[in-house]
């Protein structure tokens, strides 16, 4: 049986946003943990990517932080490499509302494959790691797109909208749209 290791990816700054976004209160619950919540039941193991968590394995950014998403994707696809995971669902920690159907819905649709909308919402291959080293040591974008298309990747729409956090205002609407959703 393919196993999955899913990888929360953690390591911005939050500029945008103005404080950590991932520990943001979204009624009550830090965003990362509703993240967590969301993802746990669908892989075989969860890691944080950027950052420490209460309760999940900390990877830092590879090669360096301050890299994007790719840092974090590259850091999870060598760590799940190196423990034999087949290939990794990665997620960003500001996307309070993950649906169960995730990671269903992304390897049904490929090997290789990420949101279109939001692609830091990516179901990677273990083995594009190399591709991703090549990438990030020789300059050039750093977009998660760019990378999607050096590895043949299919950008897909979501099974549902998934809402992304990057401003306080951002949460603020959100917060109002779990309340009328209750």
């Amino acid at each position: 049986m393919t196993r999955i290791l899913g990888a929360i990816l953690a390591g911005g700054r939050s500029t945008r946003f103005g404080s950590d976004k991932a520990l943001a209160n979204l009624d009550g619950r830090a965003l990362i943990d509703r993240v967590v919540d969301a993802v746990a039941p669908q892989v075989d193991a969860l890691v944080v990517v950027g950052r420490t968590h209460p309760g999940l394995t900390y990877i830092p950014d590879r090669p360096a932080p301050d890299l994007g998403p790719l840092g974090g994707i590259a850091a999870a696809l060598h760590h799940a490499a190196a423990l034999g995971y087949a290939q990794i669902l990665t997620v960003p920690c500001d996307a309070p509302f993950l649906p169960a159907e995730l990671r269903r819905h992304l390897s049904a649709a490929g090997s290789a494959v990420y949101l279109a909308d939001l692609p830091v919402v990516g179901w990677w291959p273990t083995d594009a790691h190399a591709t991703l080293d090549a990438m990030l040591a020789g300059g050039g974008s750093r977009s998660v797109r760019a990378f999607a298309d050096r590895i043949g990747a299919l950008g897909v729409a979501g099974p549902t909208e998934i809402a992304n956090v990057n401003t306080p205002d951002d949460l603020a609407l959100l917060a109002k749209r779990d309340i009328a959703d209750r």
